[in-house]
């Protein structure tokens, strides 16, 4: 028996249970039909030992057991094992799409390991790569600098956040990203948690931050508005899938 996460253009496959729930299918099988584009991926087992599969198709099942669901919102809908190994499975098959062909020959990549592939002709060899970003809520006393960015899909405010560069220490890259983002310096750097961020392939580390100086001034390029906001009167932040909600949250019950 194992999982079968199945997807198609970013939804992965969930199983209707008779309670009204949601899981994954697990079988012998491929629960759905397959073929010879359907590049089945071995993925780590489950913590039980249940062995993990994945593969995209390029149609949507129409028996009534299954629908497809948005990565993010599986989050609401599958226990929090299954979803963590979805968004696993959901970087596995974008990784494998996009590491067809080697980058120094061209020729055909072919499967080395069950995360890794390697060109027959010249030898390079290539491993699933992460993105690795920062995020940081940083506070003056009672109030917290939230910002809405450019990218942002809705109209709730987060924290400062962005990518690590080659070189760079994490906290290295938390005070590069406040100074470019926001002008201001800070202090009392202190680590949070990290979080897988499979959106396509991320790792998000959190940190907490006091203000140390600076006036405030937003980088327009990326952030269209932000400001400082009491902890009694936040506006519309983050769903709680996310770490910046969970950093949000974690400071709001330590300073109740």
């Amino acid at each position: 028996m194992a999982y079968w996460f199945i997807f198609n253009k970013g939804d992965v496959m969930l199983e209707k249970c008779d309670d009204g729930s949601f899981t994954i299918p697990c079988s012998d099988c491929a629960p759905v039909a397959t073929d010879e584009n359907s590049h089945v991926m071995n993925v780590s087992p489950m913590d039980d030992g249940t062995e993990v599969k994945a593969c995209s198709i390029d149609y949507v099942p129409e028996d009534a057991r299954f629908e497809m669901c948005g990565l993010r919102q599986s989050f609401y809908k599958l226990p929090q094992p299954l979803y963590l190994k979805a968004g696993k499975a959901g970087e596995l098959l974008y990784w494998d799409r996009n590491t067809r062909f080697c980058g120094v020959c061209g020729s055909p990549m072919e499967m080395d390991t069950d995360i890794s592939k390697r060109c027959p002709n010249c030898g390079k060899t290539v491993w699933p790569q992460l993105a690795t970003a920062i995020i940081v809520l940083i506070n003056r006393g009672d109030d917290l600098l939230l910002v809405h960015a450019k990218n942002f899909k809705t109209d709730f405010y987060g924290c400062i956040a962005g990518f690590v560069e080659t070189g760079e220490s994490l906290e290295e890259a938390v005070r590069r990203e406040v100074m470019e983002e926001t002008a201001l310096t800070i202090k009392n750097l202190r680590y949070f948690k990290s979080q897988p961020w499979p959106y396509p392939c991320g790792l998000m580390v959190g940190f907490f931050a006091e203000y140390e100086s600076g006036e405030l001034k937003l980088q327009e390029s990326e952030l269209s508005r932000g400001n400082w906001f009491n902890k009694n009167s936040l506006p519309t932040i983050p769903e709680k899938l996310s770490l910046a909600r969970m950093l949000i949250d974690k400071w709001l019950e330590e300073h109740s």
